[in-house]
């Protein structure tokens, strides 16, 4: 590790892990993501322009039951006309390009950001892995809202940084509204969100999955599901991105004027189980990288997550006690377990 090339931007996997890859090349991975063919489909597809407020009410409210029914039926979902432009995507992409070309000495010390980063924001690989079916051929920078608000140096970064996060934290709060008044016309129901989903209990993080043209086995993130309320993804046209549907896993196909939406286990406790947290997946490209920037909806750590139908089917928790279990289960296992810890 000390001899790597310090102007190489790419992490050493090979070398971290290299008795990962010594130990799988004797005992062959199960279910290897790249073993069989992958159906690729498209998300169900939202309009949000028919939410404006010169459509007529009943155009309103099919957009919001397309948006209930898709977080029922499928976890995901994606949409247009969000109310983010084309010009902030482009030249966010285009500064996270940047940021992911700096030298991988650079990026491991926080050191080119320019961002009032918290110390270890940036993450790559899987330190707690013990096979290569739980390591993620990844770089990430997490980035909390609070880090965002601060003043910093490279203006050009920060600035568009701190555009793209107020509109797309505007986007997430009209979306966890709708969801949650479709659920339940509570008046507590929508202030829970309210109070305890701000901007600044909420992150950012940005992705890179290197290109990996020598391990066929290896994914760019292991399957998981989302310990949030909500995520919002903008992501290249590279794809990789694969979910569970009816029980097999299928491809997402990108679109490129859309983003893409999806429940975590918070929203699924909290409905009761009717929204749906659904295991997906990032598999690596031979020839390509791919890049993305997530938003995750989260509430602050003392925040009680309660059913908002009765009977529950998930016992209160506090999202606090929630994190812990799953740093807990990742540290033990080399994975998390999520919301079977808490059924009643």
């Amino acid at each position: 590790m000390d001899q790597y090339n310090q102007h190489i931007p790419d992490p050493p996997f090979e070398e971290t892990y290299k008795d990962l890859f010594l130990k799988q090349s004797v005992t062959p991975i199960a279910g290897n993501p790249m073993a069989t063919a992958v159906e690729e489909l498209e998300l169900p597809l939202v309009d949000l322009g028919r939410l404006a407020g010169d459509r007529e009410d009943d155009e309103r409210q099919r957009c919001k039951r397309e948006i209930a029914e898709a977080s029922k039926e499928w976890g995901f979902f994606q949409v247009v006309n969000h109310g983010i432009s084309q010009e902030i995507l482009d030249e966010m992409r285009r500064e996270q390009v940047k940021v992911f070309r700096e030298p991988f000495y650079k990026k491991k010390g926080d050191k080119c950001m320019n961002l009032s980063l918290s110390p270890g924001s940036y993450r790559w690989g899987t330190p707690t892995a013990t096979c290569l079916g739980q390591l993620s051929w990844s770089e990430a920078f997490h980035i909390p809202l609070t880090d965002i608000s601060a003043d910093c140096g490279s203006p050009k970064l920060s600035s568009i940084v701190k555009q793209f996060a107020m509109k797309v934290s505007e986007l997430a709060q009209n979306l966890v509204q709708i969801l949650a008044t479709e659920l339940s016309n509570k008046e507590e129901s929508t202030s829970f969100f309210e109070e305890n989903c701000l901007p600044i209990s909420c992150y950012l993080r940005m992705n890179r999955y290197p290109s990996c043209p020598k391990y066929f086995q290896v994914f760019g993130l292991m399957p998981h599901t989302d310990s949030d309320f909500l995520t919002i993804l903008y992501q290249d046209q590279v794809g990789g991105l694969q979910l569970v549907k009816d029980g097999k896993w299928i491809a997402v196909k990108p679109n490129p004027k859309a983003l893409i939406v999806n429940i975590g286990d918070l929203f699924e406790a909290w409905s009761n189980g009717i929204y749906k947290s659904v295991e997906h997946r990032v598999v690596t490209s031979q020839k390509a990288e791919r890049f993305s920037t997530a938003y995750f909806v989260c509430p602050s750590y003392d925040a009680v997550i309660q059913s908002c139908k009765e009977p529950s089917i998930y016992r209160k928790f506090s999202f606090g006690e929630y994190r812990k279990q799953v740093q807990d289960d990742v540290r033990k296992l080399g994975y998390k377990i999520g919301l079977p810890h808490f059924l009643c």
